[in-house]
């Protein structure tokens, strides 16, 4: 029987979050502990509300806890709407989720199951890493209890997504990325590096939707938008699997190659956002190489199991 891993997704759902939390809830190696919400894709109250619908929908009990909703330093950012649409699901409206928020704030809630579940906890953030730097500030043992953290961000050579230089996570707060990256707990960062090499068409998507007509055919719906805002700023018909790739990631670390080394971040300026290798700090493991195909079967397995 293989390993189960309990994992929190922090998140800004977002359609490729979507994706991800869909495919965490389904794999039978993953136990989701919980989902923590972030500004990013959308502002901090829609990520929350977006959070328990995904929850309600998969049926499962899943606690979400409300996060930051800007940036540790900067200024709050305009969320992602042209990429996401306005409620976060392309041009679904916004949904009521039944169920409700957890009283502890984001960072808290991390605090409280890294310290419940310490050794074991895998932290998977898929977006703007504040909640993470918040719960490092103020637990200082925090990251000790974490087997580990597979997050979604930065870029060590591919360039970025939303500025030249930039990824869009750790864009959106670069100081919170440089906490991170300095954590005293094992950290992989899967980066444009990889989610580049890896995507889905509206094919791929009908193909979900055809295996699982209520789940799946929600991800073509919210992924048909998606794709055509890479239409637009890039001229292809399909969509990078940017946040699933740090779930699979997770389990599947084999299916990567790495290099270690440490992180530096570009804090302010026109390069704001940049991360660069920095072999005099702390070595943690950037994803570097994918085998994309078999990563991409893997999550289409996944999800075309959705409905079962």
């Amino acid at each position: 029987m293989s390993e189960t891993h309990k994992i929190i997704i922090d998140t800004d759902p977002g359609i490729d979050d979507a994706m991800a939390i869909f495919y965490a809830a389904q794999a039978p190696e993953i136990d989701l502990v919980g989902l923590t919400a972030v500004f990013g894709n959308v502002n901090v109250d829609q990520a929350a509300r977006n959070a328990l619908v995904l929850a309600d929908m998969v049926g499962q009990d899943i606690p979400v806890a409300r996060g930051a909703e800007r940036p540790l330093v900067a200024g709050p950012f305009e969320p992602s709407y042209h990429v996401h649409g306005d409620e976060g699901f392309g041009t679904y409206p916004a949904m009521v989720p039944k169920g409700r928020i957890q009283e502890k704030d984001a960072a808290d809630f991390l605090i409280e199951q890294a310290a419940k579940y310490a050794g074991e906890l895998v932290l998977c953030p898929i977006a703007p890493l504040t909640n993470i730097a918040l719960a490092m500030e103020r637990d200082p043992v925090f990251t000790s209890n974490l087997k580990k953290i597979v997050l979604m961000g930065g870029s060590v050579r591919e360039g970025g997504n939303i500025t030249f230089h930039a990824e869009a996570n750790f864009y959106h707060d670069p100081h919170a990325a440089q906490i991170v990256m300095e954590a005293d707990c094992p950290v992989t960062m899967v980066g444009l590096d990889v989610t580049h090499r890896t995507w889905a068409t509206r094919e791929d998507m009908g193909e979900i939707a055809a295996a699982a007509p209520k789940l799946g055919g929600f991800l073509r719906d919210v992924a048909d938008f998606y794709i055509n805002f890479y239409v637009k700023v890039r001229g292809e018909q399909g969509c990078f699997l940017h946040d699933p790739l740090a779930l699979i990631c997770a389990t599947n670390p084999e299916l990567f190659g790495y290099e270690e080394a440490g992180i530096a971040m570009t804090l302010e300026g026109t390069a704001a956002g940049k991360s660069t290798i920095d072999m005099s700090r702390r070595s943690q493991k950037i994803a570097t190489s994918i085998q994309a195909e078999a990563v991409k079967a893997q999550f289409m397995a996944g999800l075309k199991t959705l409905d079962l």
